[in-house]
C-alpha cells in the first residue's frame, strides 16, 4: 500500500521532546521519533518539519521573568533552532540526508529560509527542517506550520503531539472527555480548543490545507497516517 500523501509538513511540538522530563530533550524521544520519519522516508515521501520550542522556552515564561513579549517571542524561535539542530543531527544518524533552514539568518549554523531551495531540496529526497518559526514575534510555530505548509505545496499538515487528537477538553485531566474523529476548520475555531491557534487554522482553511492531529509517541502512528489509516483527528 502506497502513502496517500506525497508532501507532507510534520509539526512536533517542543513539549513531545521532553518524554518525561520537566525540561529539555529526552534522547528516547528524539531518537523514537527519528525511526518514526525513518520509516516514511523510505517510501519517498517529502517531508518538511517543523519543531517547537516549549521544552526549552514558552512565552508564557516571560511574564514571570518580566521580559517583553517581542523578546520572549525571539527567544522561543531561537529555542526552536536549538532542537532543530538536534534532530537533524539525529536524523542523520539514522542515515537520512535533512538540512536546517532558519528564518531568522545564523549562517553558521543553518541555511537561511528560501522557498525555492527548500522546494528544490524536497524534490532532491532531503528533509527540511524549518526553525525560528516565521521570524517574527506575535506568531506561533502552528502559524510557521501552516505557511512553511503552504508555501512549499504540502498536502497534508501533521500536528505531533502527546495525545491522541482533539478533545472537548483536556484528556489528561478528564478522563471522560470526548475525542473529535473529524471536525471542520470553522467548528474547531468556535470551539475554541487551544490546540491549534486561529491564525494557523484560518491560513489552513483559505489555503485548503487539511491538518491530522495525531499521538506521535505510539509506535507507528505516523506511517499509518500518511496511508490514510484513521489516526488522531482529521480537521478539513
Amino acid at each position: 500500500m502506497n502513502p496517500i500523501y506525497q508532501r507532507i509538513l510534520l509539526k512536533i511540538s517542543g513539549e513531545a521532546l521532553l518524554g518525561k522530563a520537566p525540561f529539555g530533550i529526552s534522547p528516547e524521544v528524539l531518537e523514537n521519533i527519528s525511526k518514526e520519519i525513518s520509516e516514511i522516508i523510505k517510501e519517498d515521501v517529502q517531508l518538511g518539519i517543523v519543531i517547537g520550542g516549549g521544552n526549552i522556552f514558552r512565552g508564557r515564561q516571560a511574564k514571570i521573568l518580566g521580559i517583553n513579549q517581542t523578546t520572549a517571542d525571539y527567544m522561543g524561535m531561537l529555542a526552536t533552532v536549538i532542537n532543530g539542530l538536534a534532530l537533524q543531527e539525529t536524523l542523520e544518524k539514522e542515515g537520512m540526508n535533512v538540512r536546517v533552514m532558519s528564518a531568522i539568518q545564523m549562517r553558521a549554523v543553518a541555511e537561511p529560509y528560501i522557498r525555492r531551495r527548500a522546494i528544490r531540496h524536497l524534490e532532491k529526497g532531503r528533509i527540511v527542517i524549518f526553525a525560528a518559526g516565521t521570524g517574527n514575534p506575535y506568531f506561533s510555530t502552528d502559524t510557521a506550520a501552516a505557511l512553511r505548509a503552504a508555501e512549499i505545496g504540502a498536502e497534508i499538515f501533521l500536528k505531533a503531539t502527546k495525545v491522541n487528537g482533539i478533545y472537548e477538553r483536556d484528556p489528561t485531566e478528564y478522563k471522560d472527555a470526548h475525542k473529535f474523529k473529524t471536525l471542520s476548520y470553522l467548528e474547531l475555531l468556535k470551539k475554541r480548543l487551544k490546540v491549534i491557534d486561529a491564525t494557523a487554522i484560518s491560513l489552513c482553511m483559505d489555503n485548503k490545507l487539511p491538518i491530522i492531529v495525531f499521538n506521535v509517541t505510539i509506535s507507528g502512528n505516523l506511517k499509518r497516517v500518511i496511508h490514510g489509516e484513521s489516526i488522531g483527528t482529521k480537521v478539513e
